[in-house]
């Protein structure tokens, strides 16, 4: 893959992220892109890559070096060259889109447990809020209502 492929020759050249960036007139944050495979360079940033790290575009997309004859260095056919980033483009998009809707599923996953267990609290707490007793053979009944600090009991006679 082109990301695995910029990062091996940035390696090989020994140069930083930020010196490579520097090089080409970039943040460093965006070579930082390129090599992880969230971003590709277009067209023109491939040939400046290729002379930097002395290399055919084709090489940096991953096809054969060709003999010296048939190719000229850096001269990359152009439509070869839009095809395969159109490819990778396209690669990257679908990966994107699985990563964001995998987070949306965790998101609502999280929300869902963490409503479910207020709604538990809140119901705990309003249930165990007031305590009733019922004497069935005298027909008194006890209730105690309990708040933060203060408890009320009320008698009830039959």
């Amino acid at each position: 893959m082109l990301h695995e492929t910029l990062k091996d020759l940035r390696k090989k050249k020994s140069y930083s992220q930020e010196e490579a960036a520097s090089r080409l007139n970039v943040v460093r944050q965006t070579v930082s892109k390129w090599e992880k495979g969230l971003s590709v360079p277009d067209a023109d940033m491939l040939v400046k890559l290729a002379e930097l790290y002395e290399v055919t575009v084709g090489e940096l997309l991953g096809t054969p070096a060709e003999s010296e004859e048939t190719a000229e260095p850096n001269q990359p056919d152009m439509r070869e060259v839009a095809e395969q980033l159109s490819r990778i483009n396209e690669q990257l998009v679908i990966r994107n889109r699985r990563s964001s809707r995998i987070w949306k599923i965790v998101g609502g996953v999280l929300l869902g447990w963490l409503l479910l267990h207020l709604i538990g609290a809140i119901l705990s707490i309003a249930a165990f809020s007031v305590y009733r007793i019922e004497d069935t053979q005298t027909g008194f009944v006890i209730e105690e209502h309990f708040e933060a600090e203060e408890t009320e009991t009320t008698l009830t006679l039959p």
